[in-house]
């Protein structure tokens, strides 16, 4: 059992607390340098596609996991990040321009809709955003002139300074650099009064402005940091799956992004990390299931939300702390076994049971 001595009040805000994690991470940090080497094609390409997944869950994770805010509408940003940054790309606009310009466009979105979301909480909120999203499928529908409606878009390569990109391991090098950056860059928000802000907000909405937080002003940020964030993923989708169409980005793609928070861990960062990884093993496990199964059962076309929304409600109800949360407790038993106690794991309330404002 590792027992921290804290002398320097810097040791709090530390991401790295001792020298396990910076071991351990470092492993992990060369293992996803090194996997291109190590795997063929088919497997990069679905390294890519859980990276970008764990980019889009971040995103949500800052409004749902750390502001408390339940949101049922983030594809429509992902849409709005793919769609916008592939128009720039083929009217000449460069990829290190056009990706950033997709993400503060789709921030702005977001923070037009967080205006009146802010007033709003729980089922409201989820129709509101889910309302939203049905409004952005319309709109690029029949937009035609700009995202071609029903006929798709292509979506140019990127290119880096004349370079364009078209092997599978030059881009997951290039989502791998803008996952982390996102990653570094939200735990740096967790750290500042910011982020602690919004933890508050999410644990108990009256004892926060009894702290003299600003509630709608702190909701409104935590959309727009979402938004954003959820835009890039957007951009990087864009360019994994080569052609857009509106129904790649419907009420599927946000049920999966909620499951992927909900299962990975709410309110933690590896939550997203962990639950990209389950629902990219699962998507590609119902797609290798459906050949198994019966023709009646496995050409549903209602199968695949159908086991997302199961596997969802079974973890709200047995492991509502998601896999982190489980990795947690097992931690625990292991660094204190055999001294534990029986009730050590017993489920308690996360958040406190105070009415939030109206």
């Amino acid at each position: 059992m590792r027992v921290l001595f804290k002398t320097d009040y810097n040791q709090d805000i530390r991401l790295l607390k001792h020298n396990g994690f910076r071991f351990w991470y470092g492993l992990l940090l060369l293992a996803v340098l090194a996997a291109p080497a190590m795997v063929d094609t088919y497997w990069i390409n679905e390294l890519t596609r859980v990276l970008i997944y764990a980019l889009a869950g971040l995103g949500l994770m800052v409004v749902t996991g750390f502001t408390g805010q339940v949101s049922l509408g983030h594809a429509a940003f992902m849409a709005i990040g793919a769609y916008l940054h592939s128009f720039c790309l083929a009217n000449g606009v460069p990829f290190l321009l056009s990706l950033p310009l997709a993400a503060l466009v789709s921030g702005m979105v977001g923070l037009l809709v967080a205006i009146p979301a802010s007033r709003m909480t729980g089922l409201y909120l989820a129709i509101a955003s889910l309302a939203f999203a049905i409004v952005v499928e319309d709109v690029i529908i029949h937009w035609e002139s700009v995202t071609g409606g029903n006929r798709g878009m292509a979506v140019d390569p990127p290119a880096l300074f004349g370079y364009e990109i078209f092997q599978a391991w030059e881009f997951y090098y290039i989502v791998l650099a803008v996952l982390i950056a996102s990653i570094l860059l939200v735990l740096n928000i967790l750290r500042t009064p910011t982020g602690r802000a919004m933890l508050a907000v999410r644990d108990s909405e009256i004892s926060a402005e009894s702290l003299g937080i600003r509630v709608a002003r702190t909701k409104i940020l935590a959309f727009w940091i979402s938004a954003s964030l959820t835009g890039l993923a957007g951009g990087l989708f864009a360019h994994f799956i080569q052609f857009l169409a509106p129904e790649v980005f419907g009420i599927v793609l946000s049920i999966q992004l909620l499951l992927m928070i909900v299962v990975g861990g709410l309110g933690t960062v590896h939550g997203a990390i962990y639950g990209a990884i389950l629902i990219g093993l699962l998507e590609s496990s119902i797609s290798i299931l459906k050949d198994w199964l019966p023709p009646a059962i496995g050409t549903q076309p209602g199968l695949e939300p159908g086991l997302f929304g199961l596997i969802l409600v079974l973890f709200i109800i047995f492991e509502p702390e998601g896999v982190y949360g489980r990795w947690l407790k097992l931690r625990t038993l292991l660094e204190n076994f055999p001294f534990y106690r029986r009730n050590t794991f017993k489920r308690q309330r996360s958040y406190l049971r105070t009415e939030r404002m109206r």
